[in-house]
Formats: C-alpha cells, structure tokens, sequence
C-alpha cells in the first residue's frame, strides 16, 4: 500500500470531508507535486507549529494570495525546466471571496497551475460566516434565521462560470463522496497545459451540522437530489456529467443538516423548500442529468 501523502494525526474535526479530499486530491496528483495554501481550516489543522502533516512541499501565505504564490513557484519551475505539479488547495473563503483578485490573475495569465477548492460553504475557520458559496437560506453565523429572516438570502456564487470566463482550459465539479470521479478529474487537470479548476463538495460537520458518521452520505444526497451536479468542461464545452436516475427530493438533503433545520419549523419554509426543489430541477434540465 502507497503511502499517504498527507499523514494521520492532523486536527481536523471528527467527521470533515476535507482531509479525506485532501488525500483524494494528492493520491491522484502523487509525490512529484507543490502544493499551496491559503489560511484555511486546512492550515490550521495540518500545521500546527512545530508539526506537519504535509508529505509534499507546501507553501503557506496570506488568506488571499495563494494563487500569486503559486504563480511564482510556477514560473520558477519552468525556469528551471522542472515539470512538478503546482497545487492550489483552498477552502470557499479564499477561492470565492478573499483571493479572487489572485486567482482571476493566475487564471487570465495562463500559469499551469490547478486549482482545488474543497467547499464547505462557508468560514468555517472562524467562526461560520457566511461566503460568496453559502447556499440559499443556509443559516450561518453572519445570517441566522430569525423573525426577519430565514437565512442567507442571496445564491451560491458560480465559480465554475467564473472560471470559464477566464478561458480556463479545464473545469470540474466533484464530490469526496464519488472518490474515483475526484481522483480521474485531477489527473485530467494536471495534463493540461494551463490553469484548470476543480471545486469539491466537502461537508463541513460544525458548520453543517449533520450526525457524526454520515458525512459520505450528506454529500451523496447532494449529487443525488440534482443540487450538486458533477461536471466536466474542456475549452468552455461540456463534456460530461453524472447522470442521477432517480432523483432524491431536496428534502431529504436539507433535513440532514442542522443549518437548514429553521426551514422545516417555520410555515414560510415551505415555500424555500419549493424555492430550492425548483434549483434542483432546473440543474437536472440544464445538464440532462435524467437522461
């Protein structure tokens, strides 16, 4: 058996999707790989001074510079005419909101660079506030149901899209619940001669508050009720995606999770519930997920 490249003993919460992803993402990349991170629950659980549990190099900045760091490291390899995989692994927080202006930089240039967001919707690290990722009507910190609300009003920010704006070459969608679909999409990106982008679905247990031991089948019923599509673009064309047979009500997804639970207690939820179900429908429509 191959060793890990990210070792056991990291603090990560009993029951995070990150870790888990995060040795997805470096089975597939392998040891010949640079890895960057911004700060990040991932930071803060994998280094904790004086220790490590990085098996590859790896490079730690600023909340929103990773993707220029990586930029650097890049240019320095083909300089030096060294071809190693150079990583950007990054939470929501840096990638959607705090490290945009970086990563718009990095993508727009054309560095050969991929870069792996694993999603938990939110800034776990400090706290559950909300991010340009939360999704609709999710309860955080930032944007607790109350009287006057019934959670984060606005929707989940389309990074996919945004990438492609950029001319990305390659772009994904993936889940730690589909491991052979992650470990097959960072392998196609690494072979591209560009910057590519793959964003994962990753359960986050304090901030979604769901039961210890189910987080696989959380971000399965994401897949399987149409809200989390698993895609596949190259040049700005489609050219894959999971089909869902059998499509699972939202329901089910959103009763699994604690930030949701104001939804199924209050008679206005039952119209959000409508709300997200017809979200679910139209990614089903738009990617012919029932065919």
């Amino acid at each position: 058996m191959e060793k890990s490249l990210l070792a056991p003993g990291h603090r990560a919460c009993a029951g995070c999707a990150m870790p888990t992803t995060i040795k997805l993402v470096l089975d597939a990349a392998g040891p010949n790989t640079i890895v960057v991170s911004p700060t990040s629950c991932l930071e803060v659980t994998t280094t904790p001074f004086p220790e490590s549990a990085w098996c590859v190099p790896w490079i730690h900045s600023l909340f929103e510079n990773a993707a220029a760091v990586a930029s650097g490291v890049e240019v320095m390899l083909k300089r030096k005419c060294k071809d190693t995989n150079v990583v950007v692994i990054g939470g929501d927080g840096s990638t959607f909101d705090i490290g945009m202006g970086s990563n718009s930089g990095m993508f727009e240039r054309g560095h050969k660079i991929l870069y792996v967001c694993y999603d938990n919707e939110a800034y776990m690290n400090t706290g559950v506030q909300r991010s340009g990722s939360t999704p609709f009507c999710a309860q955080t910190t930032t944007t607790p149901s109350g009287s006057k609300s019934l959670g984060n009003p606005r929707p989940k920010k389309d990074m996919p899209a945004i990438a492609m704006a950029h001319k990305v070459p390659y772009v994904a969608t993936a889940s730690v619940a589909y491991p052979v679909d992650l470990r097959r999409k960072v392998k196609a990106a690494l072979r591209v001669n560009g910057p590519s982008y793959i964003q994962v679905n990753a359960p986050c247990i304090t901030g979604w508050t769901f039961d210890a031991g189910t987080m696989i089948e959380v971000a399965r019923l994401a897949v399987e009720t149409g809200l989390w599509p698993l895609a596949e673009w190259v040049n700005g064309e489609l050219v894959g995606v999971k089909k869902v047979r059998r499509a699972k009500p939202v329901e089910e997804y959103l009763k699994s999770q604690g930030r949701y639970r104001h939804l199924f207690k209050r008679p206005e939820g039952a119209d959000i519930l409508k709300q997200i179900q017809a979200m679910a429908d139209a990614n089903i429509a738009k990617y012919k997920l029932a065919d």
